[in-house]
């Protein structure tokens, strides 16, 4: 079986030598950039199955080479890990919002980054429903495919907004806390702010419209989707 492929886009030759070494050690085949336009060259020609990716880059700064991943069809839905010293909160959610699938801030861990990355692999595999189709009002999605409608329009989500969005659906009605999303969505409770959720939940309604309203928030408990009876 071929092995995994990382996409490694860092300029700190130190430290892309030490995620490089530790993702290889733990079964992974790495490649290494130090920039963004080369990361994208390589991206069109070979792809890759995820992509650690650094914002302080030299010519094209990592915001933008996610931004334009996230923008191509055949690029979209690889997950992107943001590893970077810029630890603000507001650079964690525009990274997120922009479509990345985690955020870790130097100094890291490396045993920590590799779990990470071993969560998303392996979230990228399961099926994340028994149904194929699950059909709510306007709303439609096709598990195996990927897709969502509303309205026999498609809306683009990124994996995660897909997997929170089957996650919420699933569960009919049944208020979700943050924690349990970020366990259960994101495969991880440790060191993942409570803001992804609610960044990731605001995201989703803009994109659905109007069954975004479907979508509860429930002060100081959580979130659902509301209960195929209920109008």
């Amino acid at each position: 079986m071929p092995k995994e492929q990382i996409l490694i886009i860092e300029d700190d030759k130190h430290i892309s030598k030490l995620v490089k070494y530790n993702a290889e050690k733990a079964g992974y085949d790495c490649t290494a950039v130090d920039d963004g336009e080369e990361a994208l060259r390589i991206l069109t020609k070979q792809g890759a199955d995820l992509i650690i990716l650094d914002i302080m880059l030299p010519k094209t700064d990592g915001f933008e080479v996610c931004r334009l991943i996230k923008q191509d069809p055949k690029l979209k839905n690889i997950p992107i890990i943001m590893l970077t010293a810029k630890g603000e909160e507001v650079d964690r959610i525009v990274g997120l919002e922009l479509g990345a699938d985690d955020y870790v801030v130097k100094p890291f861990s490396p045993r920590e980054l590799v779990l990470r990355i071993k969560a998303i692999l392996k979230r990228g595999k399961q099926e994340e429903s028994s149904k194929d189709i699950i059909e709510r009002g306007n709303l439609v999605i096709n598990v195996p495919k990927h897709q969502v409608t509303v309205n026999n329009k498609e809306v683009e989500l990124t994996p995660i907004e897909f997997k929170l969005l089957v996650t919420l659906i699933e569960r009919n009605g049944r208020i979700q806390s943050r924690e349990r999303l970020l366990s259960d969505v994101w495969d991880m409770n440790a060191d993942v702010f409570t803001r992804t959720v609610d960044t990731h939940i605001k995201r989703l309604r803009e994109k659905l419209g109007k069954m975004g309203d479907q979508i509860e928030t429930v002060r100081g408990l959580g979130y659902r989707f509301k209960e195929e009876d209920e109008d």
